[in-house]
């Protein structure tokens, strides 16, 4: 009876610990700690036909990649970016905006980036 209690909690024990680990590497809890100390991070999935999500200055942005042909290759050649919420891009400059196409170029470099409302028109604005 006393092993099979030992074993019981030895079992409890790996599970706890399994648990533990599985929450701490979360992307989306890693998304949430990166927006909430405002710093950059990308979370994406290899696969194509999956959005990627980005955080910057506090914001969310979300991703949606599109398939296509280049000249050798079958790649990502567009994607249209927009913030999850709107007000949350408020007192951001160009240069922000800038920034994460940079990255976002350094995992796609033939993507065409396309902003969604309103930051298209703010980007193009004289």
């Amino acid at each position: 009876m006393v092993w099979l209690l030992r074993l019981l909690l030895v079992c409890l024990f790996i599970f706890i610990i399994f648990v533990t680990i599985k929450f701490l590497l979360k992307p989306t809890r890693k998304l949430e700690v990166a927006r909430k100390h405002k710093r950059f991070l990308l979370i994406d999935n290899a696969e194509v036909t999956k959005n990627f999500r980005l955080t910057y200055n506090g914001a969310l942005f979300t991703g949606e990649k599109y398939l296509g042909a280049t000249k050798n290759t079958i790649d990502v050649v567009s994607i249209s970016l927009w913030p999850d919420q709107t007000t949350s891009i408020q007192g951001m400059a160009k240069e922000d905006f800038y920034f994460i196409e940079r990255k976002i170029h350094e995992r796609y470099p033939v993507a065409q980036i396309n902003w969604k409302s309103p930051i298209d028109e703010f980007l193009h604005k004289k």
